[in-house]
């Protein structure tokens, strides 16, 4: 299975429920994702999934304000669930819409990555396909990011591992 993140939206109401209820927000967060109606088109998802550790290696040499395992609001004492408000959505959104991928592909260091162990840590296996695995995952997230933002959505950040 592997070390993931992902992200579905979610309203200011029940970014409020589960502050104050953290086994509501469990349940509803499970239930959001195991939905027969599932994706919903109005309820924005998406995420970095297992590709998180690579994209923070390259955000963290840009001027970029994101660090996955921090920012947001602990749910569950064992960071396994966050919250992110409308106005971190909205932030993040905004910056990684300025930010093409070529800045953050111009970081690309597979045998550093590989030396300081970022996960998943298969950088010098595929140097290539990895960066082209990023390239999708950094558009799979900028492209959640902006939606929630048009919608006014915060969001829901699980972390599995």
């Amino acid at each position: 299975m592997g070390v993931s993140i992902g992200f579905i939206s979610a309203t200011t109401e029940e970014l409020d429920r589960a502050e104050k209820d953290p086994g509501w927000a469990v349940a509803y967060v499970y239930e959001l994702y195991a939905s027969d109606d599932f994706p919903m088109p109005d309820r924005p998802y998406g995420g970095p999934d297992k590709a998180w550790a690579g994209l923070q290696f390259l955000i963290d040499e840009t001027d970029i304000e994101l660090e996955f395992l921090m920012d947001g609001f602990p749910i569950l004492e064992d960071g396994t669930l966050f919250g992110w408000s409308a106005e971190q959505i909205e932030s993040v959104a905004r910056q990684l819409r300025a930010t093409p991928w070529e800045r953050l592909a111009a970081h690309y260091a597979p045998e550093r990555m590989t030396m300081e162990g970022v996960y998943p840590n298969t950088w010098k296996l595929d140097a290539e396909g990895e960066l082209d695995w990023l390239e999708r995952s950094y558009g799979e997230l900028v492209a959640f990011l902006a939606a929630a933002a048009e919608g006014g959505y915060g969001a829901f950040m699980s972390f599995s591992f």
